[in-house]
C-alpha cells in the first residue's frame, strides 16, 4: 500500500484564512445582501459554498445589489473602490496584508518618480490592482519581454506575491547594468516561497505528486509546474474525484500539496481518498 505525506508547508494561507473569516462573520451578521467583487478566493468549490450561503460573487460593481460588498483577496484598482464608496455601498476591504503591501511599494515608488515595472502576470487580477496604484506601471512576466521597452534611468520593480522567485531572478538580471538605478521590492510572499520549497522537496522523493487547488489560481498553477519539474507523474486537481486508483498504479510515496487558496478541511478529504485509492 503507498504511502501519502503532505508537503510541510500546504493549504490556505493567513491572508486567505483572514478573508474567509471576515466574510462568514459579516454573513453570520445577516445584515442585508453581502456581495464579493470577482471570486473572493481561486478557489471554485469554496466560492461555490459562500454562494450557496448568499454570498455573490459579482463580476463589476453594475452587478452589486446594495448591501455589502466586500474586496476580494487580490485586491482591486483604487479607483473601483473609490466608486464602490460614491455609490453608497457598504465597503470591506478583504484584501490580503501582504498584497496591500505591494501596494504601498508600487505608490511609493511611483511618487520618487521610478519607472515601475510589475513581474507578474498581466491578466490576474493582483496585477490589474497593483498597477491602478502606479498609473504608468508596466507588466512583464519574463525578462525577454523587456525587449520591447523603453525604460527610464530609474527603474523600480515589485512582484506578484504568488511568482517563482526565479522568475523575479531572471528580470533583475536582465535590468541589472540596462538602467542607472534599480530599486527593488521583493514582493514574493514568505507563504508562497514556502510552500514551493516544501513541495519541491517532497515532490524529489515522491512517485507521483498531486496538488489540490483552484485551477485559477496561479499559485497553485505554479506549484504544479514546480512539482512537474521533479515528479513526471503530478497532478493537478481541484477534487479526489478527478483522480482513480490507475493514476497511483505502482507509487509507494504519494506526495500532496495544496495552493495557498485550498482550506485544510479540503486537504484532509484528499489525504483519505488517496489512501483509499492507493
Amino acid at each position: 500500500m503507498a504511502r501519502v505525506e503532505v508537503a510541510d508547508h500546504a493549504g490556505a494561507c493567513f491572508g486567505v484564512e483572514r478573508a474567509l473569516k471576515l466574510v462568514r462573520e459579516l454573513r453570520a451578521q445577516g445584515d442585508g445582501a453581502l456581495s464579493t467583487l470577482g471570486p473572493l478566493i481561486h478557489n471554485p468549490r469554496v466560492v461555490a459554498e459562500l454562494e450557496a450561503d448568499g454570498v455573490r460573487a459579482v463580476a463589476g460593481l453594475g452587478d452589486v445589489e446594495g448591501g455589502t460588498l466586500v474586496l476580494r483577496t487580490h485586491g482591486v484598482e483604487p479607483a473601483v473602490e473609490r466608486e464602490a464608496c460614491a455609490r453608497g455601498l457598504s465597503v470591506v476591504d478583504a484584501t490580503c496584508p501582504f498584497v496591500k503591501r505591494v501596494h504601498k511599494s508600487v505608490a511609493l515608488l511611483a511618487e520618487q518618480g521610478y519607472g515601475v515595472v510589475v513581474v507578474g502576470d498581466a491578466a490576474h487580477p493582483e496585477v490589474q490592482a497593483i498597477v491602478g496604484y502606479a498609473p504608468g506601471a508596466v507588466v512583464v512576466a519574463h525578462a525577454a519581454e523587456l525587449d520591447a521597452l523603453t525604460l527610464p534611468s530609474r527603474v523600480g520593480v515589485v512582484a506578484q506575491t504568488t511568482l517563482i522567485k526565479a522568475q523575479l531572478d531572471e528580470v533583475l538580471a536582465a535590468l541589472t547594468g540596462r538602467v542607472r538605478e534599480l530599486r527593488v521590492f521583493c514582493t514574493i510572499c514568505q507563504a508562497t516561497a514556502e510552500r514551493q520549497q516544501a513541495a519541491v522537496e517532497l515532490a524529489g522523493r515522491a512517485d507521483a505528486m498531486v496538488v489540490l487547488g483552484g485551477r485559477n489560481s496561479a499559485n497553485t498553477a505554479h506549484l504544479a509546474s514546480l512539482c512537474a519539474a521533479q515528479c513526471a507523474r503530478t497532478f493537478h486537481v481541484e477534487s479526489p474525484d478527478e483522480l482513480d486508483a490507475s493514476s497511483l498504479a505502482g507509487c509507494e510515496l504519494v506526495g500532496v500539496t495544496a495552493g495557498a487558496s485550498t482550506p485544510a478541511a479540503q486537504i484532509a478529504e484528499l489525504v483519505s481518498a488517496l489512501e483509499e485509492l492507493a
